[in-house]
């Protein structure tokens, strides 16, 4: 099986539809000067962030360098420790945006979903995990390296945001499950968020590994899909939940 043949086979296996490179202007290549307001600055920002998503999507978070982000902005990689203190840190702006839309999602989602129906919520999460390929390899990297390689006031202020937003999934999923306890739904969050990172990693070799995994037999467990293995196991968490809450 040639190169090419593995990394199409790769890809539709395991879906990883990041979220879409939004720039804020005409950034790239671009050379900017130091913000003076602090709407300069968020602008700056956005600017970074928005290039740091793009070159993830495409290469994968662990193959950006700040260098990188550095120059699809136009910056020097020495100004833009005005705006982030470290690559990680970009990347930690990254995972706390993808809360907040994961979170949206969800929470609109769940509005539509009968009530009672855990089949349908354990589908639900699985599904919109597994679309988002950048934000699973984030969930992977936060506790792992981002958040050990930034100052306690970004990892505040990231824990801020994922403490608001698994709070507000928690409520829009106790609607549908009444029964469901704020802590259980907490555990059950935390859980599959944390198996969506890991399953991503598993789902996503290189192209040499996942060519060893399809040409032998024995290592076929090995190659497998995120969201029917995350909708199992979701499912399984939520029923004996609803079974040790009667």
């Amino acid at each position: 099986m040639n190169h090419v043949c593995v990394m199409n086979l790769v890809q539709h296996r395991f879906v990883n539809n990041a979220t879409a490179l939004r720039y804020h202007g005409d950034v790239t290549g671009q050379q900017f000067t130091r913000a003076r307001s602090e709407s300069a600055k968020q602008q700056r920002q956005a600017a970074i962030t928005d290039a740091a998503r793009g070159l993830a999507a495409s290469r994968g978070i662990r193959e950006i360098t700040l260098t990188d982000i550095a120059a699809a902005v136009g910056m020097h990689k020495s100004a833009m420790l005005r705006y982030f203190e470290t690559r990680e840190e970009i990347f930690l702006h990254l995972t706390a945006d993808g809360w907040r839309e994961w979170s949206a999602d969800v929470r609109a989602a769940l509005a539509t979903i009968e009530p009672g129906d855990a089949d349908a919520v354990a589908g639900l999460l699985a599904r919109t995990l597994a679309t988002r390929g950048m934000f699973c390899d984030l969930l992977a990297q936060a506790p792992l390296n981002l958040e050990r390689r930034v100052s306690v006031d970004a990892v505040r202020d990231f824990k801020t945001v994922t403490h608001a937003e698994l709070d507000a999934i928690v409520t829009a999923i106790q609607r549908v499950l009444p029964a469901l306890s704020a802590s259980n739904g907490v555990d059950l969050i935390a859980a599959i968020t944390a198996m969506a990172g890991v399953f991503w990693q598993v789902a996503t070799p290189g192209p040499e590994i996942a060519e060893f995994y399809l040409t032998d037999p024995l290592l076929g467990h090995a190659v497998l899909d995120v969201e029917p293995r995350l909708r199992r196991i979701t499912g399984y968490l939520l029923h004996g939940i609803e079974t040790s809450e009667k």
